[in-house]
């Protein structure tokens, strides 16, 4: 099985995911499962409640039972996998766990009870093609966890898209297929939706010292007739290519010119309009010589038939 912890991750708070029901958190609250950033832990910080923990955590249970949380996925999808994380649960973490997904009205299981170590990533696989828009995760019978990752492949719903919406979003079904270098930043954080926060918050590679130039392979949501390019620098200032380029193309074997070597500024936001209108599924994005940039858009109107087909496959019964 490929590595599934290298797809988005469904359930992030930066994609929209958030806590819809939670039987008990005592301890710590169900919402940090869903945060971006890695798990902490500093020893000897008390609050009321006791030891301070970057996690969810309920009580000890006193009678038979469980306890679980739902999660509304930020990006719905098929999901290939999941992990769930119990860093720094040591003495209280739950010695089992099981993940249930939100098909329609009826939750399906995705990962049936199974052990978890303390202080560990735990991954698990999952093999369902259809599109999930809420997991349930059950801890048997209570205990912290830190963070809950649903890796997946995003399939948006049409009926909810415009005829023309950035069609790299990765909320919208865009994802990197291919990149030359992300020594300092994964360029899937350009695809990320909002602006980016800081210089660590898109994709960095590392200094060249040849006369080759770094690039990313962006696959769309689906073939696009693409109109508009914004080729965003913010945050990067010693540190911003001095030119890029965008390159389209239907097969990944043909590639044709959308915009031109282009020169660019440091921290600032740039729009090009793009000079060829024939249908795209793959955008090249290439940076001269190396750098970084905090946010790729491009619009375009896609082949509604490929993103309408997509998501009949993935909600339709079995």
């Amino acid at each position: 099985m490929a590595d599934f912890t290298q797809l988005p991750d469904l359930a992030s708070r930066l994609l929209g995911g958030g806590v819809v029901r939670v039987d008990d958190e005592f301890f710590a609250s169900a919402d940090h499962l869903v945060l971006p950033s890695a798990p902490t832990f500093t020893p000897r910080t008390f609050d009321h409640k006791g030891q301070v923990y970057d996690g969810w955590e309920s009580r000890r249970r006193r009678s038979p039972g469980s306890d679980s949380v739902i999660i509304r996925l930020g990006a719905p999808g098929v999901i290939r996998g999941v992990v769930v994380d119990t860093a720094f649960f040591t003495g209280n973490f739950p010695p089992f766990a099981s993940i249930d997904g939100l098909f329609g009205h009826d939750w399906l299981p995705l990962v049936p009870k199974s052990p978890l170590q303390g202080d560990s990533r735990n991954l698990f696989g999952v093999d369902d093609e259809r599109r999930f828009s809420q997991v349930r995760l059950t801890i048997y019978p209570d205990g912290g966890v830190a963070r809950l990752r649903v890796h997946g492949d995003v399939v948006p719903d049409p009926a909810l898209l415009p005829s023309e919406f950035d069609v790299a979003a990765l909320e919208h079904g865009g994802r990197v297929v291919d990149c030359s270098d992300m020594f300092y930043g994964h360029p899937e954080s350009m695809l990320m939706p909002g602006l980016a926060q800081h210089m660590g918050d898109g994709w960095e590679t590392a200094r060249r010292r040849d006369d080759g130039n770094d690039w990313v392979i962006v696959r769309l949501a689906a073939p696009s007739r693409l109109t508009f390019a914004d080729l965003d620098t913010t945050h990067f200032k010693g540190n911003a290519p001095g030119a890029a380029r965008l390159l389209g193309s239907a097969d990944q074997r043909e590639w044709f010119e959308l915009l031109p070597r282009t020169p660019l500024h440091p921290d600032t936001r740039h729009r090009f309009p793009l000079a060829d209108d024939r249908p795209a599924a793959h955008v090249r994005l290439d940076i001269y010589p190396d750098g970084g940039m905090a946010r790729l858009r491009l619009l375009g109107r896609p082949d509604r038939r490929v993103l309408e087909e997509n998501f009949r496959r993935r909600v339709e019964p079995r």
